[in-house]
């Protein structure tokens, strides 16, 4: 069967997101200092047809919204939790296909044309160190096991073949980069710049050792068309727009990478980082280029930070499977920049159980630093319900859980130089067995129950009633007939009202 190479392209994606009026489409010619003010707080993606002297093609904020990301596994967001779980529990294994037939490699430039500087790069953050590649999945090859390591790194240009690429945080390619300069080797990697959201989504999943593009095809859903580089011994998706081949040099961290506008919402500082030597690009002949959103005044509407929710969210239900019976749904919020902020319902079973959801979520990953616990009643991806619940459901001096000396996200600017961190969760769960109370029962409009007519003291003699019952008993829907007898009963000292509120008739 001849494998599919444009299903999972991204610029047939862009296409859907057009018809459905989620990508502006800007068809003048725009310089390349102009794009990031297009995309920095947009709610959609923004396609630009001209970008820069060599009039190319450009797309951005592709993934900035859960809307968008559903749309790339083929549903809602409300069931992009559970499509994303299972894609990533439910591997599948590639395609390789000869490079004759992959897309990517059309064109093929080596040597003096493999140039990083007539790529439309643009400046994304105006204290930024450079024009970054924001959109670059990474390929390496594990020695150890052979297996394929994916991940999401951006690369800071340096000049025409060389960049610094991000590799302060731990990661598998740091460990692999690590075993590498220990023996004083270079590590062949690769980038895609120009990818299907799966393929993202896929990148950031955090799994048990395996190769992760059995896990893209997971979450695709289908098997990835994979092709060998032609420089380096590495596979990468035969249907990307754009590919980037070299190596890391094995001088360790030693460039100096930054300051760039980080998915948190500030910037981060300088850093050392490797060196990315370019040997080859490949690509499709109508590539189409892609930037990442990261940072900025609204960090829910960037790539990084809808990315980084998705993340979050498959970690913590991981955790909560193990921890709690029923766990109901997780958010990890994008203005927390996917990753600090999460809220979690569940069906409480037994006491305790919102304690240690807190103390699963708490241990789930480094980034989380607050937990919101609520009922299965609480939609967590509603503000306004999660507000209501932390006002109505949660006491300060019974409900808040701190602890502290967690290891932490350096970026994270209120750790003020520390290395671990403080975390807190908040239960805004109803009290165990209180659930049913009247005091915690929701207020719905009244709908009138069909019942034999008679009259209120009829009603009332066989037991209390409310006043929508007394409204039934005598076919109203109106009401305010049924004053008039009220008003008699109090009179003649025969009416009262019980704790609940209910109407009754004095023995």
């Amino acid at each position: 069967m001849k494998a599919d190479t444009e299903r999972f392209r991204l610029r047939r994606f862009v296409e859907e997101l057009i018809e459905a009026d989620e990508c502006e489409v800007r068809k003048a010619p725009t310089d390349l200092i102009d794009l990031a003010a297009a995309f920095d707080c947009n709610s959609k993606a923004v396609l630009f047809e001209a970008a820069g002297p060599e009039r190319a093609a450009v797309v951005g904020n592709v993934m900035g919204s859960r809307k968008r990301l559903a749309l790339a596994l083929g549903t809602d967001a409300k069931g992009f939790p559970a499509k994303l779980r299972h894609g990533i529990d439910h591997p599948i294994a590639p395609i390789e296909i000869p490079q004759s037939e992959a897309p990517v490699q059309e064109i093929v430039l080596t040597g003096e044309d493999a140039d990083l500087s007539k790529l439309p790069v643009h400046l994304q953050h105006a204290f930024d160190g450079a024009p970054y590649i924001s959109a670059g999945i990474d390929f390496a090859c594990d020695p150890i096991t052979g297996f394929t390591n994916i991940g999401c790194r951006r690369l800071m240009l340096r000049g025409r073949k060389s960049a610094g690429i991000d590799l302060n945080a731990p990661s598998d390619l740091r460990a692999i980069y690590q075993a590498a300069i220990a023996k004083g080797e270079k590590l062949p990697v690769a980038f895609t710049v120009g990818s299907h959201p799966a393929d993202f989504l896929a990148a950031l999943a955090v799994t048990p050792p395996l190769d992760e593009l059995h896990v893209m095809g997971g979450v695709r859903g289908a098997a990835v068309p994979i092709v060998k580089c032609r420089t380096i011994d590495v596979f990468v998706p035969a249907d990307a727009e754009m590919i980037l081949e070299g190596y890391l040099d094995p001088r360790g961290l030693v460039e100096p990478e930054g300051p760039y506008g980080e998915y948190i919402g500030y910037y981060g500082l300088l850093k050392r980082n490797p060196v990315f030597h370019l040997t080859a690009i490949t690509r499709r002949r109508d590539a189409l280029f892609q930037s990442v959103t990261i940072g900025g005044k609204l960090i829910g509407r960037t790539d990084t930070a809808q990315l980084g929710a998705a993340k979050t969210e498959a970690a913590v239900w991981k955790a909560l499977q193990q921890a709690i019976r029923e766990p109901i749904a997780v958010c990890c919020t994008g203005s927390s920049g996917g990753m600090y902020n999460v809220r979690v319902s569940l069906k409480q079973r037994y006491p305790g159980e919102a304690r240690n959801a807190i103390s699963a979520v708490f241990c789930s990953t480094a980034d989380v630093k607050h937990v919101i616990v609520v009922d299965e009643d609480i939609d967590v991806f509603s503000d306004e319900h999660i507000d209501w619940a932390m006002a109505t459901r949660f006491q300060a001096d019974r409900d808040l859980v701190v602890a502290s000396g967690f290891r932490a996200v350096p970026l994270d600017p209120s750790l003020a130089g520390s290395r671990t961190g403080a975390k807190a969760g908040f239960d805004c769960t109803k009290p165990f067995g209180k659930g049913a109370s009247f005091e915690f029962t929701v207020p719905e409009p009244p709908v009138l129950p069909e019942r034999a007519h008679r009259s209120i003291e009829a009603v009332l003699s066989e037991g209390p009633a409310t006043y929508l019952d007394l409204m039934a008993a005598l076919g109203t829907r109106d009401g305010r007939e049924i004053l008039p007898v009220i008003e008699r009963l109090y009179d003649e000292g025969r009416l009262s009202r019980l704790d609940d509120g209910r109407y009754a008739l004095k023995p």
